[in-house]
């Protein structure tokens, strides 16, 4: 009857991991190569491979979900870890570069994103901005610098329009947003990550540059960037994550 009882009825069901065997720091992905990475370099087993979405944990208490592609997908998982009450979100995707000075594999902090998804719609006003929690992308800031890497701030249009490299219109309304990235994920999972009262933050590769048509992503372009910045992204996300972890900070930026 509550909500609270078909999460914790559906998170197993979505994952093949019970709620119990989940960790309190949470990394979430687009993509099973992750999922594979992780376990290799935590020597995890991996969950639910015949279910809509994957997972590992670490021994200390660290778990990756892969939870599949898109805005509703986002929301859904965000909703479905509220029965675990994580103490951090971390959430790994990759998005298409929008500025002429980014380049593919450069990463993204963001700092805010555009709600152009509109599953976001079904939890708060449009007026209400979804904003990463500012401790956890903190961290994220520090590790990236302790791995000798750079990172671009700025914001994330996400929309729910997966096919548009062809659309001139649409190109230049997005040079207009002002906007450094594009993806499907982030303002989702911002914005039901808040409504959750779960802290939250992002990490984004780049992953294309599809201003241009030599930019748009191909099966080739997407192989070659998974090889060459897969490993280094990921490495990135579980330090991060478990920097937070061993610190005992808490990453509330505010009372829920």
């Amino acid at each position: 009857k509550t909500k609270k009882e078909i999460v914790a009825n559906w998170l197993p069901r979505y994952t093949d991991t019970p709620v119990d065997e989940f960790g309190k720091y949470i990394i979430l992905t687009n993509f099973i190569s992750y999922v594979h990475e992780f376990a290799r370099m935590e020597q995890a087993e991996i969950r639910g491979q015949h279910r809509p979405m994957q997972t590992a944990t670490s021994s200390d208490g660290i778990t990756l979900i892969n939870f599949g592609i898109g805005s509703p997908s986002a929301a859904t998982i965000c909703d479905l870890l509220s029965v675990v009450q994580p103490h951090a979100v971390l959430f790994l995707g990759k998005c298409g570069g929008l500025k002429e000075f980014v380049h593919v594999g450069d990463f993204i902090l963001p700092i805010a994103a555009i709600r152009a998804e509109g599953t976001s719609d079904s939890y708060f006003p449009a007026e209400v901005p979804a904003l990463p929690s500012f401790q956890l992308q903190k961290a994220v800031s520090h590790t990236i610098v302790a791995n000798s890497q750079k990172y671009h701030t700025g914001t994330i249009y996400t929309t729910n329009r997966r096919i548009w490299e062809h659309d001139d219109e649409f190109k230049e309304y997005l040079r207009r947003t002002r906007c450094i990235g594009i993806d499907m994920e982030t303002a989702t999972m911002f914005i039901v990550s808040f409504a959750n009262h779960i802290p939250h933050g992002a990490l984004l590769l780049v992953s294309d540059m599809p201003m241009t048509p030599e930019g748009v992503k191909t099966d080739q372009s997407d192989v070659a960037v998974t090889e060459k910045f897969t490993a280094l992204h990921l490495k990135i996300g579980v330090e991060s994550v478990r920097e937070l972890k061993n610190s005992g900070e808490s990453v509330r930026y505010l009372l829920f």
